[in-house]
């Protein structure tokens, strides 16, 4: 089986990270499995885990007034879920559910940003490449909904046309 640290470069977010940082980032992870319909997240608890997907599915939700939610993003192997570990107040945005069999890499947030502190570099290397994940699946999710509203009638989303 292999280690922790040698799945890293299968995850595209940590992949090419230097052996001492993956090694320190490893150190915070457990290999962990869901099943069809388990939540890896859940809005408004702490979020104290980021996960890896390594094989499977899982669904970003939001809950919505009639009940059903919708699925912003879904994401699948190589892919990571879950940032709010990173900031205050450490509360989870949105749900995160397995869609069928889900095997994942588990990592203590607590954990993670203690050797972040210890190692300023290695948080501004994380940083970093958290922060460009955040910014592709802020414009996922912009698109998207520009697929479901549409763009507000003579013009661009933002653009406005003085109408009430």
């Amino acid at each position: 089986m292999r280690e922790i640290s040698e799945l890293l470069e299968e995850i595209e977010v940590l992949q090419g990270l230097e052996p001492v940082d993956r090694d320190l980032v490893a150190g915070c992870g457990v290999n962990a499995v869901f099943s069809d319909g388990d939540y890896l997240i859940r809005e408004g608890e702490p979020a104290t885990t980021f996960f890896a997907i390594r094989h499977g599915t899982a669904a970003v939700e939001i809950a919505t007034r009639s009940g059903s939610p919708l699925v912003i993003e879904t994401l699948h192997e190589g892919d990571v879920v879950g940032w709010s570990w990173l900031f205050e107040p450490h509360r989870s945005r949105f749900d995160v559910r397995a869609v069928g069999d889900l095997r994942v890499i588990a990592f203590d947030g607590a954990c993670l940003r203690g050797k972040c502190e210890a190692d300023h570099d290695l948080g501004f290397e994380l940083m970093g490449r958290f922060a460009r994940l955040i910014c592709e699946r802020l414009q996922t999710t912009r698109l998207r909904l520009l697929d479901v509203y549409g763009s507000p009638v003579g013009g661009a989303v933002g653009a406005g046309s003085g109408d009430p």
